[in-house]
């Protein structure tokens, strides 16, 4: 596997290589499982299926009474598209706020990998990505927005950046929560791609966030600045760790306000 020049150096190339005993493809059996313990307990919204590289997925598809677009959430590593903490409050919460929400399964491995791990399946979540947007703008909203959390934000922005002219002409406006989260020594292995996304970007994370999401926020921001769109933005929400626990609300209503400042 080929690293980028930034991220050459031997440890890092050892540690990377060091965790491919793990399969290269996601864990589909564990995706199934998960979608068997949800889909009879989903209170809001209609469990769907998508696919992509010839493989069905699940979402679930919440419609609002009057939408002002469609939001396509990717959740964080090993998760699914009704967990408790980030995803669905968001994609309840924004549906009552009048936005469609089209939350997606992400691909996963087993639960005891690591990011490194995870880098290996990156490239699989880009025809899931792509599946829903297409969904998404058959709904008839006016807008569609990509919503991506932590390890989500990672293979969206591996999306964007195999697939630049693509990618950024699907959607409309990008919200990245959580961006730059990884392991215990184990950096990012490839940049972020903000600097190249010209539609308005919300860069959301907790003032408690993981080190690295902190220790990255000033480079995130340089990037918004660099890509110049006035609507673009970085909001630190109060008292909140990676994942919001108790912050749900203080979650929803900051994207809430800041999907309300798109034409």
């Amino acid at each position: 596997m080929l690293l980028p020049s930034r991220f050459s150096f031997p440890l890092c190339a050892l540690l990377l290589l060091a965790s491919s005993a793990w399969a290269s493809e996601p864990d589909l059996d564990r995706e199934q499982r998960m979608a068997d313990e949800i889909v009879d307990v989903i209170w809001d919204g209609e469990a769907i299926e998508l696919e992509a590289d010839g493989q069905s997925f699940l979402a679930i598809y919440l419609e609002a009474e009057e939408p002002l677009g469609t939001v396509v959430l990717a959740h964080g590593r090993g998760f699914h598209p009704d967990w408790e903490t980030v995803i669905n409050p968001l994609r309840v919460g924004l549906a009552e706020a009048g936005w469609n929400t089209l939350s997606i399964q992400m691909p996963v491995l087993e639960k005891s990998a690591k990011y490194f791990d995870y880098v290996e399946i990156f490239d699989s979540a880009g025809p899931r990505l792509e599946a829903a947007i297409n969904f998404a703008k058959t709904q008839e909203a006016r807008k569609t927005v990509l919503l991506a959390h932590s390890c989500g934000s990672h293979m969206a922005q591996r999306w964007i950046k195999n697939n630049p002219s693509n990618a950024l002409a699907s959607f409309d406006a990008y919200v990245g929560i959580g961006m730059g989260a990884t392991d215990y020594k184990q950096a990012m292995v490839e940049p972020f791609q903000l600097d190249k996304m010209p539609m308005p970007v919300l860069d959301l994370y907790g003032a408690d966030d993981y080190p690295a999401v902190l220790r990255m926020a000033p480079e995130r921001l340089e990037m918004l600045r660099a890509a110049g769109n006035p609507v673009s933005e970085q909001v630190v929400v109060a008292g909140a760790d990676h994942y919001f626990k108790g912050k749900n609300q203080a979650l929803v209503e900051a994207v809430e306000t800041w999907l309300s400042k798109l034409d």
